[in-house]
This record gives C-alpha cells, sequence and structure tokens, in this order.
C-alpha cells in the first residue's frame, strides 16, 4: 500500500490538537514556575506591597501561559500541518509515496 495524497485539513486539525495538549503541558509548567517566581519575589522582598504586586503579577502570567500557550501552539499546529501535508502531496506526487506494509 502506498500514500499517495494526504487530506490538508484533517492532517491539519490533528497536528493542531497534538500541539495544543502540547502547549498545555508547557503552559502548566510556565505557571509553575512563574508562581515559584512569584512566591520567591514575595518571601525575599522585604516591602510588602511590591512582594504582593510581584505575586499578582505572577499569578497573572501563570494564568494566561495555562490559556495561552495551547491557543498559539493549536493554532501553529494548524498552519504547520497543513503547510507540511499540502508539502507532503506535491513531494509524492514528484516522487511517489510513502510505502507502508500491513499485515492483516
Amino acid at each position: 500500500m502506498i500514500i499517495r495524497r494526504l487530506g490538508v485539513w484533517s492532517v491539519a486539525r490533528l497536528y493542531g490538537g497534538i500541539m495544543g495538549v502540547i502547549g498545555l503541558i508547557a503552559g502548566l509548567f510556565f505557571a509553575a514556575a512563574a508562581m515559584l517566581g512569584a512566591f520567591a519575589g514575595m518571601a525575599s522582598s522585604s516591602d510588602t506591597s511590591s512582594g504582593l504586586a510581584a505575586s499578582g503579577l505572577g499569578a497573572i502570567f501563570g494564568v494566561g501561559a495555562i490559556i495561552l500557550m495551547p491557543l498559539c501552539y493549536g493554532l501553529l499546529g494548524i498552519v504547520s500541518g497543513a503547510i507540511g501535508a499540502s508539502l507532503y502531496n506535491l513531494f509524492a506526487g514528484m516522487f511517489g509515496g510513502i510505502e507502508l506494509e500491513i499485515q492483516q
């Protein structure tokens, strides 16, 4: 069996979903780092008002990372998946597709 053509939209959706999950995981790590930095800034500051401002800013970055990173990664995944599938279709037309050996 030879794969001669890929559905551009199906590959883009699949890759967008995969990248969205990766963005969520990265956002969780970024949020954890932002919160740890905010707590460290609050603990080391002798002025309580600047410590509270730093912790609030860290919380905003943390929540923003959990929301924005999956969206950005997902959108970039859709775009790169569509470009990759289109390029595959172009080159598969010139050189042939990918051979698969399937056992039933």
